[in-house]
């Protein structure tokens, strides 16, 4: 089973590249505001379906309303951040900083989720961040808007994971879903008329394979991580850095230097190292990397915990 799960997840970031590359196309033309307003309007019937689905009991009333409003106001800003850093970076530059939400999800669990961080993992966090500092290269290279975009979604992704720790045995799963999606597009709707240009065919036609790649690529995803152990299907989103260097190559004609390839590597190590580290236990049998299950760019401004339900390896965590 775990190989089969490993080989869905890695179709499963297959398609979330491609869906960044259709991102990294309409964003030529297209603000990041009206990509993620109306990728999320196109997200609404299946997401409204997979609500109707849902049959456990209680309202749509949020137990915990201030910690649901900062989740919610994350995740309205991940995409936005994630598609602008897509439309002025290199596709493997942006890869390589938005892979940093590990490391930050090891940070706040310390302390929003009172977890011990054994020395292992904390310099496994270090290095990951040398390795940030190696593709940026301050004092090199001149940092814009698209880093600090990138660096901003890596954070607003670390954010919402360890947020919904918190909140995924208080609050029911349409609540989880149901508020990031309002709140992106309330958002994104207050932005939409200082950025709004008119959509040619073409560029409405990306809007639909953004939301469809995204919405499928996410079910493939979930599905993978109910056939099998996490520490088998985390790491499979590292592979998002190949697609990048060849569809940046190939597509875009980008160069990728070999810093940002050594960087990427430091920071591709060092998360398999806790992801593994996190599944053998060490000292601490906290995982909240493990159980985040989000990849590094939420697609439509949703994420993958909410549809997850229990998994096999789950269950003998908890």
């Amino acid at each position: 089973m775990n190989i089969k799960a490993a080989l869905l997840a890695l179709l499963a970031y297959g398609i979330f590249s491609t869906h960044d590359v259709v991102v990294k196309y309409v964003s030529a033309e297209v603000s990041a505001f009206q990509i993620v307003f109306f990728s999320s309007l196109l997200s609404f019937p299946l997401l409204t379906l997979m609500m109707v689905r849902d049959a456990t009991p209680g309202t749509l009333r949020p137990n915990r309303p201030g910690w649901i409003a900062l989740r919610s106001l994350a995740m309205a800003i991940i995409p936005a951040c994630a598609f602008y850093a897509f439309s002025v970076l290199p596709l493997a530059q942006t890869y390589a900083l938005l892979f940093a939400t590990p490391f930050l999800i090891t940070i706040l669990s310390i302390p929003l989720l009172g977890e011990k961080v054994g020395l292992p993992r904390m310099a496994a966090v270090i290095a990951g961040f040398i390795g940030v500092l190696v593709v940026l290269r301050p004092g090199e290279t001149e940092l814009g808007l698209g880093h600090a975009a990138a660096l901003l979604a890596a954070f607003g992704n670390a954010f919402q994971s360890v947020i919904l720790r918190k909140l995924r045995h208080v609050e029911r799963r349409v609540v989880l879903m149901l508020f990031p999606i309002l709140t992106t597009v309330v958002v994104m709707g207050v932005a939409l008329p200082f950025v709004y240009v008119p959509l040619t065919g073409a560029q409405m036609g990306g809007l639909v394979i953004i939301s469809a790649f995204g919405f499928c690529a996410t079910l493939l995803l979930v599905y993978s991580y109910s056939l099998g152990e996490s520490a088998v299907v985390a790491p499979m989103q590292y592979s998002q850095m190949i697609w990048a260097i060849l569809f940046g190559v190939f597509l875009f004609q980008e160069s990728v230097d070999l810093l940002t390839i050594l960087g990427a590597g430091i920071i591709i190590a060092s998360g398999v190292f806790i992801v593994l580290r996190e599944a053998r236990g060490g000292r601490s049998s906290t995982t909240p990397v493990l159980k985040s299950r989000s990849r590094p760019v939420l697609s439509s401004g949703f994420g993958l915990s909410w549809l997850s339900k229990s998994s096999s390896d789950e269950n003998r965590s908890e």
